[in-house]
């Protein structure tokens, strides 16, 4: 199945794109046409069946991505298990409600029966998140390939440089410019909240019925104290549209209904908030999807291994 669509080009500047920004980085678009040809297409056939049984996979599976490129870079490290020895990034307090490790390791198990150790966990995993998008009804963009895998991971690493939910931006932009990304890619990459759920223990300090935080509407705020106060654990990032890509998102902060500290926080900067105000008049979701496509394109070319460096693992979550 081919799921890219015509009305999200120009593909042709975004192809430039990602070949121009990955070039210091050694990535290449086609990087498995001769040794793994159907590396991609592999890759969409089985997210097709996956987010076809899941919807709701589609935002965990980008914001496995997105973990995972914050800490030591785009190298899969966020996939590999704890070891005796060694507490990994996926049990970090942040990552402990990350979802999707199945199905990356169905996805490789797929490429491994086809290309026996040529294709990384980390262009498998960047590959998916853009797949669950597209999926979703989002952009399509080019991945320029070619990442190999970490062959380390430290939870203490994750819970020091994952942009934190209850960020503000001065924070948050300083974590963003430690990886070559700028004030409009935090605006833009927010925007990937539009898909999937948000545990309640995540954004309940909002809550409090003495604290209630004076950015968060108090009608919604009602609504999500009686949703985790009755026994829900899961609320809906961008209500009513969890599961389709959109610029929703940008909507709901713009009533003050985002649900993290961290969505609120954009409204308070001149430079985010004019970005959220912008895609939420409803005028400029085409714009969104560029910005989107460009974004993600930056983020998936941060800290990358390639060449000699790492390896490639034959399962994700165990190294060599």
């Amino acid at each position: 199945m081919e799921i890219m669509r015509s009305w999200q080009l120009p593909l042709a500047l975004l192809v430039i794109l990602a070949a121009s920004s990955a070039a210091a980085a050694q990535l290449e678009i086609g990087f498995y046409s001769k040794t793994c040809p159907d590396a991609e297409k592999i890759v969409q056939e089985e997210m097709t069946k996956i987010i076809a049984a899941a919807p709701s996979l589609a935002g965990p599976l980008l914001r496995l991505h997105f973990h995972d490129c914050f800490v030591r870079g785009c190298d899969a490290s966020v996939l590999l298990e704890s070891t005796p020895g060694n507490t990994a990034e996926k049990d970090a307090k942040p990552n402990k409600s990350l979802r999707g490790f199945g199905s990356v390791e169905r996805v490789k198990a797929k490429l491994e029966a086809a290309c026996p150790g040529i294709v990384s966990c980390a262009d498998v995993l960047t590959l998916m998140s853009r797949d669950a998008v597209v999926l979703s009804h989002g952009p399509h963009w080019p991945v320029a390939l070619g990442r190999r895998d970490g062959m380390a991971s430290s939870a203490t690493e994750a819970s020091n440089e994952l942009p934190p939910a209850s960020g503000d931006v001065p924070l948050l932009a300083k974590i963003f410019a430690s990886k070559g990304l700028n004030l409009k890619d935090l605006a833009v990459l927010s925007g990937g909240h539009t898909l999937g759920t948000a545990h309640c223990a995540s954004f309940d300090d909002r809550l409090s019925n003495s604290t209630v935080d004076p950015s968060l509407d108090s009608e919604y705020a009602d609504r999500l104290r009686l949703k985790c106060g009755s026994g829900g654990v899961l609320a809906e990032m961008d209500p009513g549209s969890y599961k389709t890509f959109d610029g929703s998102y940008y909507r709901q902060v713009a009533k003050r209904r985002g649900l993290f500290r961290s969505d609120a926080a954009l409204l308070a900067d001149a430079t985010t908030g004019d970005y959220v105000r912008r895609v939420a008049s409803g005028k400029f979701d085409a714009e969104f999807f560029r910005d989107f496509s460009e974004s993600m394109i930056k983020m998936g070319n941060v800290g990358v291994l390639t060449g000699s460096q790492g390896e490639i693992r034959k399962k994700c979550y165990v190294l060599n």
